[in-house]
């Protein structure tokens, strides 16, 4: 079932340091304001601080009462009032007059693999907007975390942001050359790379336990409320979902139609543990007591929980018919029955199903077929406006910018504006006038792309979810996610050698760099470490594809996210019309 780590896998850094860092940093800004102050938090950063220094440690530090950041006057009791928020401008505006500091807090670690930067504006401010200010704060990341856990030997990246990024971490790294100087790496290689690269693994749904929690209930922060249909009381439960769950970690990369299976042994497994007391003498009851019921408890409890989850799940997912759903995304994804696929759609949209669900199959389809025919755009780009209202039309403009959702124009047409854009796309000076551009010039390829690094697995009979054989299974054996397989692929090479084709067909010739140094003081475990940053957001599904990469090959993978996100969250971060 769950599948154990190779002994031989090499051990992870301990991030814990991350997070006593961040309190310790905001422990001393709370202190230079002695006395009772108010404190109030930005809404998205309320989640995070919490993970970081919750109520009772704010307490300790003199903060009176905490309030949530809102566009009207601040009203309080006390005289000193802090104010902790994102750099934006919607906010300062209401914030005046005040002393300014900053609170590094770049990282928080959500579970002993994966940190994320709690940044979900990061995708549409870079991707749609063409806005680079948090490169900055990315590259400060990567600096803080070479400081950290010393230098990283092997640096791989694809993606202009990727590139901006690792330029100017490198910049940071040569004016604080003595930081890292000497240090022993404890991390072997790093590998940055753009959500655009591969738009179609975010975009498709997620069958991988974790991943469909996500999609269901919303996981925020590592957590995640669980409501009534799910607690089986009158009460939501937020519950933290991360290694230390004993049950949720050994089901949490596994492909949902085993988890059932799972949890159903568990659940006797566990009786039998509770059966064992009936022919216990006094001390052994004694010892029972002590050292195993609590655990036992808690373990039940969460079984409860999990077993109550992946019933709450079958039950939405059977209404919405899930598996012609998928169906639907696993022909897109092989390029068969696209006409049939399009009138599924077509009826999703008249069904009004769901506004951003609709989006969604509409951006796989058209990424998947390099662009929709104009006829077959009009036709959907109209029903959808006149099923869910002319207000989503600045939407469609979004998804056109950021490549998302195109028109197929003819050939010779859009290869004469390529290469015109291409021009301007190389050009440094350029700035934000090629971000607004370039999106012009990016033709998915997919099929092509799929071909070349056999994205979809030819398999004789039925695919074993049960014991999967490659990264394949996160999608039911359909697909194996494009960002992973490039992953792979390079790190087999070293480099991006033999993958010349691959790279010019994701439109990232020009952004796809190798810097390998001397490996001398790297240790043959931390080669076998690997940091993968994503800039503009990962998926549960890739996380739990590499998670399985690594197991097969003797890897252990870290994940550094500007922020975990899947379809619903890309979508909504087009949208122009707030649910």
């Amino acid at each position: 079932m769950a599948f154990p780590h190779r002994p031989d896998a090499p051990e992870l850094p301990d991030f814990s340091m991350l997070k006593r860092l961040a309190r310790d940093q905001l422990i001393y800004l709370l202190e230079q304001l002695p006395g009772k102050k108010d404190l109030f938090i930005e809404a998205d950063l309320m989640s995070p601080l919490d993970r970081i220094a919750n109520v009772s440690i704010l307490k300790q530090h003199e903060v009176d009462k905490l309030y949530k950041v809102e566009n009207k006057p601040a009203l309080s009791s006390n005289e000193q009032l802090c104010f902790l928020v994102r750099p934006r401008i919607k906010n300062m505006r209401y914030i005046a007059n005040v002393s300014c500091d900053e609170w590094a807090f770049s990282l928080l670690p959500l579970d002993v693999d994966l940190l994320s930067m709690e940044l979900p504006e990061f995708f549409r401010d870079y991707f749609l907007e063409g806005d680079q200010r948090w490169i900055n704060t990315v590259a400060q990341a990567l600096h803080l975390l070479s400081t950290l856990y010393g230098p990283f030997p092997n640096c791989y990246g694809i993606g202009r942001c990727a590139k901006m990024a690792y330029e100017l971490w490198r910049n940071l790294e040569e004016e604080e050359d003595g930081e890292t100087k000497g240090r022993r790496p404890e991390i072997g290689h790093i590998f940055l790379l753009d959500r655009d690269v591969d738009f179609v693994t975010a975009l498709c749904s997620q069958v991988v336990y974790e991943g469909l929690v996500d999609d269901t209930f919303r996981i925020k922060c590592g957590s995640v409320d669980f409501g009534p249909e799910v607690t089986s009381s009158d009460k939501s439960l937020k519950v933290l979902l991360n290694a230390e769950d004993k049950v949720f970690n050994e089901i949490r990369n596994e492909h949902f139609s085993n988890v059932f299976g799972f949890l159903s042994q568990k659940a006797r497994n566990l009786q039998a543990q509770y059966d064992r007391r009936r022919g216990m003498d006094i001390k052994q009851m004694k010892n029972f007591v002590s050292q195993e019921l609590k655990g036992l408890k808690q373990e039940h409890r969460l079984l409860s929980l999990h077993i109550g989850a992946c019933e709450s799940i079958m039950k939405k997912k059977t209404k919405q018919d899930f598996q012609e759903l998928i169906k639907t995304e696993h022909a897109l994804l092989e390029g068969f029955n696209i006409r049939e696929s399009t009138s599924y759609i077509e009826e999703h949209i008249d069904r009004q199903v769901s506004p951003i669900e609709s989006l969604r199959l509409m951006c796989l389809l058209s990424i998947t077929e390099n662009g929709l025919i104009p006829k077959d755009y009009r036709s959907l780009k109209t029903q959808y406006l006149q099923s869910y209202g002319p207000e989503h039309l600045l939407t469609f403009s979004n998804l056109r910018r950021a490549g998302l959702l195109t028109e197929q124009a003819p050939g010779d047409t859009l290869t004469a504006v390529e290469s015109k854009v291409s021009k301007l796309v190389t050009d440094k000076a350029a700035g934000k006038i090629t971000d607004a551009f370039s999106s012009l010039a990016k033709r998915s390829n997919f099929r092509a792309i799929s071909k070349k690094l056999n994205l979809i697995p030819r398999v004789d009979g039925e695919y074993d979810l049960k014991v999967p054989r490659d990264m394949a299974y996160v999608f039911g054996g359909a697909y194996v996610p494009l960002s992973c397989r490039i992953i792979e692929q390079v790190l087999e090479r070293r480099s991006w050698q033999g993958l010349d084709e691959v790279v010019r067909l994701l439109n990232c010739s020009d952004f796809a760099f190798t810097d390998m140094t001397k490996e001398d003081k790297a240790s043959s475990e931390s080669l076998r470490l690997i940091l993968v940053v994503f800039l503009g957001g990962c998926t549960f599904s890739e996380i739990s594809a590499l998670r399985f990469l690594g197991r097969e090959k003797g890897y252990r993978f870290i994940f550094l996210t500007t922020a975990v996100t899947n379809s619903a969250r890309l979508m909504e971060a087009m949208s122009e019309v707030k649910a």
